[in-house]
């Protein structure tokens, strides 16, 4: 019911919501990503999103059910 920080680390800046799935234990294959993204209602900055490729960046939030992630890039300093 509250917002969750999610930290990554990524050359790339950026962590494919299909990635971000598998991390938090929504799902266990990119193949399920796409199944689990037809049945369930995801918001990425708060418009539905199907497409397990899109790319998270720091500061996007997903919601999912009723639990808000907010997104960063966990840097090495």
């Amino acid at each position: 019911m509250g917002k969750t920080e999610f930290k990554f680390t990524s050359e790339n800046h950026y962590i494919l919501l299909q990635d971000f799935l598998k991390l938090i234990g929504e799902t266990g294959s990119g193949g399920e990503a796409k199944v689990y993204l037809q049945e369930v209602k995801v918001l990425v900055n708060g418009e539905k999103e199907d497409r397990r490729g899109r790319k998270l960046y720091s500061g996007d939030s997903v919601k999912i059910h009723h639990n808000t992630y907010l997104i960063s890039e966990d840097h090495d300093d």
